[in-house]
């Protein structure tokens, strides 16, 4: 692999012998390798595979195409230095000039009140960017959007009702019409880069499109991307409200408290049916990687953020109706160790005798494996079924709602269980337990 990057820096102007090469970790679809040429630092970006990317509205070219654009416009990008072509044996792809700082969340997450600032200006930056300069950006029609979730949603079994409840919303509360600007598409904590408490760049620009900004401030408030931050929606740094002054005062449109709840859904929705895809993406062999069966057990924590959302516009009687118990008595083995036992065992020996001896990417991914270990033992354990194909398919077609006698406290409990099973650290299942006990 180095031999052949070095063809292509010469291609770009920076000569020299490549060193340093790792592959980053994290990245639920692309991959990125970064590396050392010619006395400066860079990244490589590519697809997975081919296939993938051949399903995937925007191409790289046009990725690559956007960010140099935001990066002459000003926005913090990166730099593109090269775009690969078939005969230089790496796949599709680009490399960038590697940005300073990191894009932990962590770093970001104890960063001062500025980095804030920093994020609603780059926002406001890119849906200032000109649209007809951006011609080859896929468009997103909030209606046509609705009915392309719902779609998916039928191909990945169409059987969770807490999905088929966020998209029954989604249709009841379409916002109008607004002013197509380019949205980045997967802004939030994570995919930016913080060098010394600012925001340095902002990376992964493979989900841009024309659309509503809105939906770029509401996707970087989900729960799943604050990492703990509950007390802080604005991205887990601020609260909506000075995020939403923070980005008019520095160009983006007045804040739509409808239009940014309408996408907060949505993208919830989404991210749950993007998670089940991940799991579709690995039976049909364009990834095996084991990554892609752990995020799809992460659906569990959309639909519990999608009755945290939702709740609120069912009848008081039933926000208040108890939690129906789905948890089952624990059984004391004495004879022979029972499966569960036997994954704690490889779990406690992978840690033991192989994590020290792993480092980068590779630990990384024996974290996986120990997770993915750890979901089969909790469901051996005890998890409810949360597919249910005629409850959803009632609520899709309005014969159930929130209103419903008994049905918020049914998915609630179902919730909790497999959510439960699934992501037990998930830092919003805590909270949501201790308050739907209360009821």
């Amino acid at each position: 692999m180095e031999r052949l990057l070095e063809a292509v820096m010469a291609r770009a102007g920076h000569v020299g012998r490549i060193s340093d090469l790792q592959r980053l970790s994290g990245g639920a679809n692309m991959e990125s390798w970064a590396f050392a040429c010619g006395g400066g630092r860079f990244v490589l970006r590519r697809a997975p595979s081919a296939e993938w990317i051949a399903a995937r509205p925007l191409g790289m070219d046009g990725e690559a195409e956007l960010i140099r654009q935001a990066h002459a416009a000003g926005v913090r990008a990166p730099e593109v230095v090269a775009e690969l072509v078939p005969s230089d044996g790496l796949g599709i792809g680009f490399v960038m000039g590697c940005l300073p700082g990191t894009a932990d969340p962590e770093v970001a997450l104890s960063s001062p009140p500025q980095l804030a600032s920093d994020l609603a200006t780059a926002m406001a930056g890119i849906h200032a960017l000109a649209p007809d300069k951006l011609t080859f950006l896929p468009k997103l029609d909030p209606a046509q959007g609705v009915e392309g979730l719902a779609r998916q949603f039928e191909e990945a079994g169409g059987d969770r009702p807490a999905i088929a409840l966020g998209l029954a919303w989604l249709r009841s509360n379409l916002p109008p019409p607004a002013p197509p600007v380019v949205v980045h598409g997967d802004f939030r904590i994570g995919n930016l880069m913080v060098h010394e408490g600012r925001l340095s760049g902002v990376l992964d620009w493979e989900l841009a499109h024309l659309g509503d900004g809105h939906e770029d401030l509401a996707y970087g408030c989900m729960t799943v991307w604050r990492f703990g931050r509950l007390d802080r929606q604005g991205f887990g740094l601020t609260d909506v409200d000075t995020l939403a002054r923070a980005y008019q005062d520095a160009g983006g449109e007045p804040f739509d408290p409808a239009r940014f709840r309408f996408w907060l859904v949505y993208r919830t929705v989404w991210w749950a049916l993007g998670c089940l895809s991940m799991g579709q993406s690995w039976r049909s062999g364009t990834d095996r990687s084991l990554e892609r069966v752990v995020v799809a057990r992460r659906c569990a924590e959309q639909e519990l953020d999608l009755l945290l959302l939702l709740e609120y516009e069912a009848p008081e009687a039933e926000r208040q109706r108890p939690v129906p118990s789905t948890s089952q008595p624990a059984r004391e083995s004495k004879g022979e160790p029972e499966a569960a036992e036997i994954l704690t065992a490889v779990s406690e020996w992978l840690a033991a005798t192989v994590k020290d001896k792993l480092s980068g990417r590779e630990r990384w991914e024996l974290a996986v494996a120990q997770n993915a270990l750890g979901i089969v033992r909790r469901e051996l354990a005890g998890r409810a079924d949360p597919a249910d194909k005629a409850l959803a398919e009632d609520i899709l077609a309005g014969r159930q709602s929130l209103r419903t006698e008994g049905l918020l406290a049914t998915l609630r409990a179902r919730t909790l269980s497999t959510l439960s099973a699934d992501m037990p650290k998930y830092p919003a299942l805590g909270p949501a337990r201790a308050l739907w006990s209360q009821a």
